[in-house]
């Protein structure tokens, strides 16, 4: 590993310690990974991809320290609920529609059925003479 990258590593440590101590320097003090990469003063995305460890050594000790749950986790919690609802009602409204479908198939055959013309014979090929009105 790079000084730099030693360097990195424990910045964030330390803004990791401050920030569940309740201290923040430089970020809002949010619990957060974009809190932690502001308050350790590394670009969030280095810290989500060469840092990764650090970032979910960062979760676990929120979650063991502070008797919570993660911000990112609850809001991803809660967008899974929101899906599942979202998956169900569209789900509710397809069997709906296949139903209406085939209540609507059902009608045209039995109109079909009951309908006179059909039973008029065919001419040139797909064409169905009009009935005669009576008169």
């Amino acid at each position: 590993m790079t000084q730099q990258h030693q360097d990195e590593r424990s910045r964030i440590r330390a803004a990791t310690d401050r920030l569940l101590a309740g201290q923040p320097t430089h970020s809002n003090g949010s619990l957060t990974v974009a809190a932690l990469a502001i308050e350790a003063d590394v670009h969030r995305m280095a810290l989500m991809k060469r840092h990764a460890d650090l970032k979910e050594e960062f979760y676990a000790r929120v979650r063991a320290e502070t008797h919570q749950t993660p911000e990112v986790e609850r809001r991803l919690r809660k967008e899974v609920v929101r899906l599942k609802e979202a998956l169900a009602a569209s789900r509710a409204a397809e069997a709906a529609a296949r139903q209406r479908a085939e209540q609507i198939a059902l009608a045209a055959a039995v109109l079909l059925l009951q309908s006179p013309a059909t039973t008029a014979p065919a001419r040139d090929g797909n064409v169905i003479a009009f009935r005669q009105q009576p008169q």
